[in-house]
């Protein structure tokens, strides 16, 4: 609405109705029994305390973990329901909850279905009448009685649900959070009896994953949606960086069916959306090969589940633009189309649409794929990383072998709190965790502990042993680390450690502290760690480009495949930036500077997305290693080998965890190739490159320099050791160039694309550009 105009009598009144609403909180859950009403009621008795009306109706029999937690002080009033069907269902008096008149009601149970003769058919319609009361609710509700999720889960496990929640649930939501809980724990649970909610047959850590990764990917798309609407609010316009959507561009050819099926298995592996777009020449009618080629790729576009789109041209010279206003309007990441056939005359001739592509495109991807079909067939990808070859049951380990099997049985086991940013709660839930395994009888100590003055973390320590840490003088000030010796000698079961992405001092025996982990999981002692997810390697560009904050402290990926659990802690924007503004994150003199730079509501939606989704895909691999049918995203049907081409220039950081993040999703063996001539390396280069060669290959990957023969073109090097070694598709990043710069800036990668028709060539995109800008630039363009 324009900020001067007046506002109708209708839209006046539909604020203030807004005002009187109460709130709806929802805490959903991938399965039964995974804490949702444990953590609802923990909810309830923290609003007491703060001096908030809160009661319970209908009444709810704790089980589990709920059970075993501390009776609340006060404790949290009940207000009876309606019992029928024998005593086992209950419905809300909705009448006596209205004449009581609290503030808020902790309803569990959102799918329930009302007796056969109430007033109203659902708990969310009496739900629904309380919020227009002015009644706020906090409920709960499993993935699988969503109505979108419900035909992902009955597909799956056969699961089939008959009563179902609406997607206006959703949308009436204040406040989505998720539980996550891990396979592991929820068979732990149900092997103590502590989970009877759980049926026997979904005790299957297949099936339970495959619940937790639905979740995971619904919350997610959910989040996305709110991200996507406060960057409309913001001017914003352009993909965020998180959610990845492709955008297959064809024409009516034969190769169209190949580019839509490519299109496909790159967003199911990325876990994104596909649209298909077909341009056409305006004013000239089809042929009748044409149409036919028409009519497959809309039927084809229709099955894989991608939107279709067909657009017509009039200048071949302005397809580019077109296209390129076409994918920023869809807020795509990636264009997928194939590769040029043309010659470098008729390119100068008629004008190449991938070099203009190159000089206009900063924000999205361009994946140019090659046809294969006539020279590969379909080769199947284990579900295993390439490296490890299976070994034959019969042949004899050698000592190196049976060494580190032996010590893989005695390594401890370790478990991940993640998050989307400091103050989630982390910390929390590893002491409650370490407290309630204590009560257990196991032996759980402290290893390291960083409360940050949070009286409620400081409060969960109870009665957990705290190991002292050792103390070392830096530039004359005494500094305090975790004594990983001292634990060793206490060699407890279980070690907390907090903060797992920290440095340590200079002068440690080790640098980062995950090395310290590894040192106590070496010993067989098993570590309960937590860490935010802007601190894994491979996302720093992604953390700069949404917060614009270099991540300084990171955590290489494989720690993150090297637990054995990752579980996520999961909080909203808007109640993360509450406790900040309680002053339950950072002293108060930080928050105001904390809440206009790193928690800014923007950051923090779109950090919690990638927190959701980097876990959905972690759990999505460790599917796919049990079992190649239960992944979500399909498994890959092609061996890829990968060569990621860089140079000396500081976006090759940027390129080569790009590269691993496509690698480890392909499941492809991948190389860094950095080009040089036949002179000597600089000091100053040779230091360069090894830095890039250090962070390939602490991310799995191998480094090469590449020496070119005299007048050897760099392309042609490149591409001659990528046949050695079998490549099918190469990385390189887009031109620096803008089009008035030198032909010659773009010399490379348009030399791969030219010759490298027969491999797949993705340049990654600058984000250097402001997107908006860019389609404001184009919308205007278009209007005149």
């Amino acid at each position: 609405m324009e900020p001067f105009k007046r506002k109708s009598p209708e839209e006046i009144l539909a604020s203030i109705l807004k005002l009187k609403r109460g709130r709806l909180n929802i805490l959903v859950g991938a399965v039964a029994g995974s804490g949702k009403t444990y953590h609802m009621l923990r909810e309830g008795e923290e609003l007491l305390r703060q001096g908030v009306d809160a009661v319970v109706s209908p009444p709810v029999e704790e089980s589990g973990e709920a059970a075993s937690a501390p009776a609340a002080q006060p404790p949290l009033e009940t207000v009876a329901g309606v019992a029928w069907s024998r005593g086992e269902a209950v419905d809300l008096d909705v009448e006596l909850l209205l004449e009581r008149n609290p503030e808020v009601v902790l309803v569990d149970d959102l799918a329930h279905r009302n007796r056969p003769d109430a007033p109203r058919e659902s708990r969310l319609e009496d739900i629904e009448l309380l919020l227009a009361r002015g009644i706020s609710v906090v409920t709960t509700v499993n993935i699988y009685e969503l109505e979108g999720a419900a035909a992902l889960a009955r597909s799956w496990i056969g699961l089939r649900i008959d009563h179902l929640v609406p997607a206006r649930a959703l949308e009436l939501a204040d406040e989505m959070r998720l539980i996550d809980v891990t396979p592991d724990t929820l068979l732990e649970r149900a092997a103590e009896g502590a989970n009877p909610s759980l049926p026997p047959r979904w005790l299957e850590r297949g099936t339970l994953g495959r619940l937790r990764e639905l979740a995971l990917r619904t919350m997610a798309e959910g989040v996305n949606g709110t991200l996507e609407k406060h960057r409309e609010e913001l001017g914003l316009a352009g993909p965020s960086g998180i959610a990845e959507r492709v955008l297959v561009a064809v024409q009516y050819h034969w190769n169209g069916s190949i580019l839509v099926r490519r299109g496909q298995q790159v967003a199911k592996r990325l876990g994104g959306e596909m649209d298909v777009v077909a341009f056409v020449p305006s004013g000239r009618a089809l042929r009748v090969e044409e149409e036919a080629f028409r009519r497959s790729i809309r039927l084809l576009a229709r099955k894989v589940g991608a939107s279709f789109e067909e657009r017509t041209f009039r200048s071949r010279r302005r397809l580019p633009r077109q296209l390129l206003h076409f994918a920023l309007q869809r807020k795509a990441t990636r264009i997928v189309l194939g590769h040029s056939r043309q010659t470098p005359w008729q390119e100068w001739r008629r004008g190449s649409i991938a070099n203009r592509l190159l000089t206009m495109t900063r924000n999205i991807d361009l994946l140019f794929v090659a046809d294969r079909s006539d020279w590969t067939g379909e080769r199947i990808l284990p579900a295993r990383s390439p490296e490890r070859e299976p070994r034959s049951r019969y042949r004899r380990l050698t000592d190196q072998e049976l060494k580190a099997e032996i010590g893989q049985l005695r390594r401890g086991s370790f478990k991940l709190y993640i998050g989307a940013a400091p103050g989630v709660g982390k910390t929390y839930a590893m002491l409650r965790e370490g407290g309630e395994l204590l009560q257990k009888g196991v032996d759980v100590v402290i290893g390291l502990l960083e409360t940050h003055g949070r009286e409620d973390t400081q409060a969960q320590v109870g009665a957990l042993e705290i190991v002292p840490r050792s103390q070392a003088q830096y530039r004359g000030t005494l500094l305090e680390e975790m004594d990983v010796d001292a634990i060793l000698q206490r060699r407890p079961e279980v070690a907390l450690v907090d903060e797992l992405a920290h440095t340590n001092i200079p002068g440690s025996e080790r640098r980062k502290r995950w090395e310290d982990v590894i040192r106590l999981l070496d010993a067989g002692i098993s570590v309960i760690s937590t860490m935010n997810v802007q601190h894994l390697e491979s996302l720093g560009d992604a953390v700069e480009q949404i917060a614009g904050v270099v991540v300084r402290e990171t955590v290489p990926d494989r720690i993150l495949r090297l637990a054995d659990e990752v579980q996520l802690v999961d909080v909203s924007p808007k109640s993360l930036q509450a406790r900040m503004k309680a002053g339950k994150i950072y002293a108060p003199e930080k928050v105001e500077a904390a809440l206009g730079q790193f928690f800014k509501l923007g950051n923090l939606i779109a950090l919690r997305e990638l927190a959701l989704r980097e876990l959905a895909d972690d759990v999505d691999e460790r599917l796919e290693s049990w079992d190649r049918r239960g992944s979500l995203r399909g498994p890959w049907r092609r061996e890829e080998v990968i060569f990621v081409a860089v140079t000396a220039s500081p976006s090759a950081e940027r390129l080569i965890r790009r590269g691993f993040r496509i690698a480890y999703r392909l499941k492809a063996a991948w190389h860094v190739v950095y080009v040089h001539g036949r002179g000597p390396l600089a000091p100053e280069l040779e230091g360069r490159l090894e830095q890039l060669r250090q962070l390939a290959e602490r991310l799995g990957g191998s480094f090469r320099l590449l020496r070119r023969e005299q007048r050897q073109p760099a392309a042609a090097a490149l591409l001659g050791w990528a046949a050695e070694k079998k490549a099918t598709q190469i990385i390189v990043g887009q031109p620096a160039g803008r089009s008035w710069r030198p032909f010659c800036a773009n010399r490379l990668v348009r030399s791969v694309l030219r010759e490298a028709r027969r491999l797949d060539v993705l340049v990654v995109a600058d984000y250097e550009a402001d997107s908006g800008k860019l389609a404001k630039a184009f919308a205007e363009e278009e209007t005149t």
